[in-house]
């Protein structure tokens, strides 16, 4: 994942690290979440990504402190109605994609442990998913290599696509919310197509996304039992206690309204940066290793659970 790809610009590293720098700390300012993304996949593809073995544990950190920065800005009692809401979604949406990913694995005769990685990191939070469940089925690296790239790539896709469509189709900011927290694989895509959209948007989106990722534990479990490996470590995403800490303390402490729109404009700093750290992750390499069939499987996936969930929000809600 992590090999440095072909760039189309050589220079120095010193001035390599330079533009690297300066672009990353001008992507808040200049950029959108979504803009920043390609605007990193494009800077990281032109002059190359210096720091690109920190690339993976800096996304993770920075994303972990987005997201309980956000916290701030949020209301305990939105979050639990809104989490009531997608708690049945959840539940059907991540059985069904999975049944679905193991009967798509076979057709495409997709390596087994790769189409369950796919699989688990479209019906739960993307490459969260994927980094828990790896090692519990003992993945090696390309396996583990060839499921991120194909939910990067959706991914990147999904923050431009989302909205368009949301607001092609006149979604409601809740409608909105549910939807991608529900269809967009990693927690900072869902975080950046609902920015996009509005602040409710938001708000439900990133509640409904981090107690979806809480289900990494009981499928990790689940896997372990299938793929007979009883000394499976399990990651468990203690950040969402954070967050749910940031919302309890933004609700109900009074003296919370003097800082937590700084709080949450730092948070939102922190997303872009991410994103434009994802971007610059996603080099060359990545996109020639993922091959055909396990894109295939990702992007049937997707489309099903995408417009499944954008049906029954619409019509059975």
């Amino acid at each position: 994942m992590q090999k440095e790809s072909f760039i189309f610009f050589k220079v120095e590293a010193p001035l390599q690290q330079l533009i690297f720098v300066v672009l990353l700390l001008l992507s808040p300012i200049f950029a959108s979440p979504p803009i920043a993304l390609v605007f990193g996949l494009i800077v990281a593809n032109f002059f190359g990504h210096p720091f690109l073995e920190l690339n993976h544990k800096a996304t993770n950190y920075l994303l972990q402190f987005s997201v309980v920065g956000l916290g701030f800005g949020m209301n305990v009692h939105i979050a639990v109605a809104a989490g009531k809401e997608g708690f049945l979604f959840t539940i059907i949406s991540i059985v069904s994609t999975l049944i679905l990913g193991t009967f798509l694995g076979k057709w495409f005769k997709t390596d087994k442990k790769t189409s369950h990685l796919i699989s688990c990191g479209t019906a739960i939070c993307g490459g969260s998913a994927i980094a828990a469940i790896a090692p519990v089925i003992k993945s090696n690296e390309k396996q583990t290599s060839i499921a991120l790239g194909v939910i990067f790539i959706l991914n990147s896709a999904a923050l431009f696509l989302f909205p368009a469509v949301g607001h092609w189709l006149d979604l409601t900011q809740k409608e909105f919310g549910l939807w991608c927290a529900i269809a967009i694989h990693d927690t900072s895509s869902v975080v950046g197509a609902a920015s996009r959209f509005g602040p409710e948007a938001l708000q439900i989106a990133t509640t409904v996304k981090l107690a979806r990722a809480l289900w990494i534990i009981p499928i990790a479990l689940i896997t372990a039992f299938i793929f007979k490996n009883k000394s499976g470590k399990i990651k468990i995403p203690y950040f969402i206690g954070l967050f749910i800490l940031a919302m309890i303390a933004n609700t109900y402490l009074p003296q919370m309204e003097s800082v937590a729109p700084q709080l949450v404009s730092v948070a939102k700093i922190g997303l872009t940066v991410t994103l434009f750290l994802i971007g610059a992750g996603l080099n060359i390499n990545i996109l020639k290793s993922v091959g055909l069939k396990p894109l295939a499987q990702g992007i049937l996936l997707w489309t099903f659970i995408a417009i499944a969930t954008l049906i029954s929000i619409i019509y059975l809600k």
